[in-house]
């Protein structure tokens, strides 16, 4: 019998994230609290950019936008905010979305593997995705259930199972 297989990645839906990104904009354009801070939010190429006249204002923004994402589906670990910068009259906060596995964290996600999973289950590192493949089905379930239970500080998608 041939080796049962999945892929571990961490990516996002693009457009899930552009649909929060406008949402949170038109809550901010719209909210009473926001009328006349100069507070947005908008895309700066890859990265999202908060702008606002106060640093609690900035981070409200950010507030509304983390609700939207998690309403969309978007677990938080994919954002890396940074902190509130005076920039001018204004405070700014950039933030990007994070996609794909460092090298860093998919060793350190093959050592969960190696040390606490299954005997018998193997873990390859392919670019920015992980492969773990094994001749028992129940051992790859094994496998998935202790990396969701792991405090990892990346977002993870399980594909490919097969």
């Amino acid at each position: 019998m041939a080796d049962s297989s999945f892929d571990i990645v961490s990516k996002i839906d693009r457009q899930e994230a552009d649909n929060a990104l406008n949402q949170a904009r038109k809550e901010v354009e719209q909210r009473y609290d926001f009328k006349g801070t100069g507070a947005s939010i908008e895309w700066s190429g890859e990265a999202i950019l908060i702008k606002a006249d106060s640093e609690d204002r900035a981070k409200a923004v950010l507030d509304v936008f983390q609700s939207k994402l998690i309403k969309r589906g978007i677990s938080l670990k994919s954002l890396e905010s940074g902190d509130p910068v005076a920039s001018g009259k204004e405070y700014r906060i950039t933030s990007t979305l994070k996609e794909g596995i460092s090298q860093e964290n998919a060793k350190k996600i093959g050592k969960i593997i190696r040390d606490e999973g299954p005997k018998g289950v193997k873990s390859q590192i392919q670019g920015d995705e992980l492969r773990v493949s094994s001749k028992s089905r129940d051992d790859l379930q094994e496998v998935i259930r202790l990396l969701k239970a792991a405090d990892l500080d990346i977002d993870l998608q399980f594909i490919n199972y097969r």
